[in-house]
């Protein structure tokens, strides 16, 4: 499963894992993948610090990549968070107070902060998280919301450091390419989180062509080497997972509850809602998507109104596993995601998979088996 640019990051396939946790990470780059760990999550400089720290020890010499949120245009200057709240209007924060004394949803205990923050897509957290990254031998860093500033490209380059960014239209990736990018994410409509109008089996071979010769991953519904094999088909040199590897045994959700919900969705039993961050993001159907997306509501706020909004609701949903409204981002991939594994159990599977897929081809072509 090697492409040019896997071979160019060292890595023996090319298998682009995507997630917020360490442990994750790590085992996927073990496996012979390129595991990029998300940092929006770390709004304390020292706790990004620690956590590359321990990914320096545990992914044997082998190439890891960081995943940041930042916007491509620099945010006013002068604006902190508490500016940002401020422009929270008194009804949406009474239909989130009602929404969970409708569902009874304890307070945190005195003195315990939101453990979700959305802070981490504010610019200048981004920064921070870059000024600990470059002291690190990261390969990649990829940005989940379009282009990084330009002056952000330059810094990584100057490190030696591969930068990739999320695209979801042809226009977009062209966007990218022109602003200096060297790989171009072309993620579909099928994926986990923040995701376009354009389906993967579409969009993927719009975006090979339209910033050819730069590298394209593919991203969206895959969970399977044939799948896999699939996007190489289509024009990419390798592909970007994220929402498979919520359900290994390595993740750290932290809620048995969550996990749960995710081995028993279907593929149908996703949505793509405003209620976490304010701009269209997949993730699991539940109560309170759905309260969200009800035209009777007030509707969410935009970016990042919304995720200030809900951060401490949804940390008290997680806390207590309140089940109707518990939920992840999360691909449509999720209908395959019935079983705990360990992240080289899924990594055995789709090497095999893919080899089926080729061997399946190879037969239809009247090619010769390959030994």
């Amino acid at each position: 499963m090697e492409t040019e640019l896997s071979r160019k990051l060292g890595v023996e396939h090319a298998i682009f894992g995507f997630t917020p946790f360490p442990a994750v990470a790590a085992a996927i780059t073990r496996a012979g993948g390129f595991g990029v760990l998300g940092a929006v999550r770390y709004t304390a400089p020292d706790d990004l610090k620690r956590d590359l720290d321990w990914m320096q020890v545990h992914t044997d010499g082998k190439p890891y990549g960081l995943d940041v949120v930042m916007p491509a245009k620099k945010a006013v200057d002068g604006i902190s968070e508490a500016d940002i709240e401020a422009m929270i209007p008194p009804g949406h924060r009474d239909f989130v107070r009602d929404k969970l004394a409708e569902h009874r949803v304890p307070e945190l205990p005195e003195g315990e902060a939101s453990g979700w923050r959305i802070t981490g897509w504010m610019e200048q957290v981004a920064r921070n998280q870059l000024d600990v990254a470059f002291d690190y031998p990261i390969k990649l860093l990829a940005n989940a919301l379009g282009s990084p500033p330009a002056d952000v490209i330059a810094r990584a380059h100057d490190h030696g450091i591969l930068v990739a960014a999320l695209a979801g239209s042809a226009k977009h990736a062209r966007r990218h390419a022109e602003a200096g990018i060297d790989v171009v994410v072309a993620q579909g409509y099928e994926a986990g989180g923040h995701t376009g109008d354009i389906a993967t089996m579409v969009l993927v071979p719009e975006i090979a062509e339209a910033v050819a010769p730069l590298p394209v991953l593919a991203a969206g519904g895959i969970g399977s080497g044939e799948q896999i094999a699939a996007g190489l088909a289509l024009g990419a040199q390798g592909v970007w997972l994220g929402s498979l590897w919520l359900t290994t045994t390595e993740a750290e959700l932290h809620s048995r509850a969550l996990t749960e919900k995710l081995l028993a969705a279907g593929s149908g039993d996703t949505v793509r809602s405003r209620a976490l961050t304010g701009k269209p993001a997949r993730q699991l159907r539940t109560e309170w998507t759905d309260a969200w997306d009800d035209p009777a509501g007030p509707g969410a706020l935009p970016m990042p109104l919304q995720g200030l909004l809900v951060a401490e609701a949804v940390s008290r949903i997680q806390k207590y596993e309140v089940g109707p409204l518990l939920g992840t981002p999360v691909g449509q991939i999720v209908g395959r995601m019935n079983e705990e594994r360990a992240v080289q159990d899924v990594f055995d599977e789709l090497t095999r998979g893919f080899e089926r897929a080729i061997d399946r081809v190879n037969r239809i072509a009247g090619r010769p088996r390959e030994v």
